[in-house]
């Protein structure tokens, strides 16, 4: 009921919201003789809040259509390779250049899409042959295809590593740095030859014993019954997962939001001077940052609840209690794949301490394929993007990956 009750309110806004465009649109005719003035900017401001704060933000697009290169600027094509019920393979192929070392991005299955790892896959690609995993909105896939629980996650994280062979580097961004790591666990057990070259685990809950955040206590104070009972919801029509149990996007982005509420309401508030100012350019800095921000997807019940019991209640990777299909996922086995963790010095998701315990549990792999990197003055996101990301931790990652491309 609870998302019918969501689907209900967004159509119910749905003419409000229509009849607010209108209005913005109207005030800001440029032929019409109180364009400009500070109450008709002021009046259209306030239309643009409300319809932004009402409507249903879609997928953005990567958009990436060059970058440059050692040998120029290069084209870039984003194609799909390969091809799951849950997931698509992106390859962002480049038009001329040396392709660089191959590196698949395994993006976070959480509210937000890929796209929004678009800054990391932008500052690899002159340097690399970059793959990212894009995740597909479970309410977007059928019953028929089945669930997705956290165990197929590992299996798609082996099938992609086995589709690229053995030369590729991975790079896990938060919550996947779980799943890469036992999947990376699983092929050394085989001693598959397909074994990635080396991972880079960034800002994710290895252990989040280590320095537990308000994010890891939350999910330490509830029952998984809790989590069951309050956030799960069935994808009504017409969506092509009619019936699929989910975690809703619009709950997540509820969750996101509560976190830093003032913060949030500060950017709207800024947004709203910046246009009675008529002050394009930062008022297009917010449209695009949110425009992100606000583009959800529902993630599958059974990949969530487990998450939560796994990952953030019984610490099975580290307390050694994990398995994959019977079997036991043992970090140890890791002897040949080069491992590099990489954390914020202020994140308050995955603090400090929970992603360096990846070293703890490698306990057979040779100091000459570790490093470990703690980033000054950044955040959660400012792990992988941003400023700081660009011009201190990006250049450590890739001497890391050229080294141990052998």
């Amino acid at each position: 009921m609870l998302y019918h009750a969501y689907e209900t309110a967004h159509m119910m806004a749905l003419p409000f919201r229509m009849a607010a465009d209108a209005m913005q649109a109207t005030l800001e005719y440029p032929w019409a003789p109180h364009s400009g003035t500070r109450l008709a900017r002021a009046v259209a401001a306030q239309c643009e809040l409300f319809s932004r704060l009402t409507r249903r933000y879609d997928k953005p697009a990567f958009g990436i259509q060059s970058v440059a290169t050692a040998a120029g600027e290069a084209v870039v094509t984003e194609r799909v390779v390969d091809l799951k019920p849950f997931c698509r393979l992106l390859h962002f192929a480049k038009s001329t250049g040396p392709m660089g070392p191959r590196v698949l991005v395994v993006a976070p299955v959480s509210g937000h899409h890929a796209t929004l790892l678009r800054g990391t896959v932008r500052d690899l690609l002159p340097d690399h042959d970059v793959y990212v995993t894009d995740w597909i909105d479970a309410r977007e896939v059928p019953l028929f295809e089945g669930a997705f629980d956290f165990e197929d996650y590992i299996t798609y994280i082996l099938q992609m590593v086995r589709f690229l062979g053995g030369e590729t580097h991975i790079v896990a961004v938060c919550q996947p740095t779980v799943p890469v790591m036992a999947a990376v666990s699983m092929l050394a057990l085989a001693d598959d030859r397909d074994q990635p070259r080396s991972m880079v685990l960034m800002g994710g809950p290895i252990d989040t014993r280590e320095n537990p955040t308000a994010v890891n206590q939350l999910a330490k104070t509830r029952p998984l019954s809790w989590f069951e009972n309050n956030v799960i919801t069935s994808v009504p029509a017409p969506y092509p997962a009619m019936g699929r149990r989910v975690y809703p996007g619009f709950l997540q982005l509820t969750g996101f939001m509560s976190m830093n509420l003032d913060r949030h309401v500060g950017a709207h508030l800024e947004l709203f001077r910046h246009l009675v100012k008529g002050d394009g350019d930062s008022a297009e800095a917010h449209r695009r940052f949110y425009d992100e921000y606000f583009a959800v997807m529902d993630l599958a019940a059974e990949f969530y609840l487990q998450t939560i019991d796994l990952v953030f209640q019984e610490h099975a990777l580290p307390r050694g209690r994990m398995h994959w299909h019977g079997h036991l996922v043992e970090p140890a086995a890791i002897t040949r794949t080069a491992m590099m963790t990489v954390e914020g010095e202020q994140d308050d998701i995955s603090a400090p301490g929970q992603t360096a315990a990846a070293h703890r549990l490698t306990t057979n792999l040779p100091d000459s394929l570790r490093a470990h990197h703690l980033q000054p003055h950044v955040g959660h996101y400012g792990v992988f993007n941003g400023r700081r990301w660009r011009t201190e931790t990006l250049p450590k990652v890739r001497e890391f990956i050229r080294t141990h491309d052998r």
